[in-house]
């Protein structure tokens, strides 16, 4: 898009909110400016939160990079600013992530949070609880990020999903590792190679040593800048 800029919905006087769609309660507003003061008053960061009626023939992606150009979410020196976009008439949603949250917001997580926090609510013209689960869902990772907790903030909770789902979910890298262990067991076994103290030996050995501690790998989704998605 470059440097072209086109009409977007004004900042408020509040700055955190701007639900021109008139989609969000009261409550949900105040909740918002309430839980960003706190924010940025720790971390300089701000998660904002805009709807609009309709996106005047643009795109979303366009909307959201313009917007929080205009803007300027998130502290200048850090770039630490979150926009959560949701266009009524075009029934999309987006969140744009600054800089410098992008390792922790990356696309896969962006796109993950409105799957299973957004979404579901969306799809159901429930607006209001929808978009303020999402808002807490990317607080909650902000939070974890600065290592901070803002008081009053609630939970975002995954759509349908019970507290025992939540903490199978939790389990399933454990379970893979257990059953990866198994496996290379047991093509150990077949193969005449033993673990000896974390040292492999026997015919055709691997070699000395461990695989690594930790997990498989280091890191996760590269990359960042935000998702869209459609409800």
């Amino acid at each position: 898009m470059g440097n072209v800029s086109f009409a977007i919905v004004p900042k408020t006087t509040e700055f955190y909110v701007n639900d021109s769609a008139n989609l969000l309660s009261n409550d949900t507003e105040k909740y918002i400016i309430n839980m960003n003061k706190a924010l940025e008053d720790k971390t300089g960061a701000q998660i904002v939160v805009v709807t609009v009626k309709n996106l005047e023939g643009k795109s979303i992606e366009d909307y959201a990079t313009e917007l929080f150009r205009d803007y300027g979410i998130g502290n200048k020196e850090k770039n630490n600013g979150v926009l959560l976009l949701c266009a009524y008439q075009e029934r999309q949603f987006r969140i744009e992530v600054g800089y410098g949250l992008e390792g922790i917001l990356t696309d896969g997580k962006t796109g993950r949070i409105q799957d299973n926090y957004i979404i579901p609510y969306l799809s159901q013209n429930n607006f209001n609880d929808g978009i303020k689960n999402g808002f807490n869902a990317v607080l909650q990772e902000v939070e974890s990020e600065y290592g901070i907790t803002i008081d009053g903030a609630q939970e975002g909770n995954i759509v349908g999903t019970s507290t025992t789902a939540k903490t199978v979910n939790s389990l399933i890298p454990h379970v893979i590792l257990f059953i990866f262990f198994i496996l290379l067991m047991f093509f150990s076994a077949r193969h005449g190679f033993f673990f000896i103290g974390g040292i492999g030996t026997g015919r055709g050995g691997f070699g000395g040593g461990s695989f690594g501690g930790g997990s498989f790998g280091g890191g996760g989704l590269s990359g960042g800048g935000g998702s869209s998605r459609r409800f």
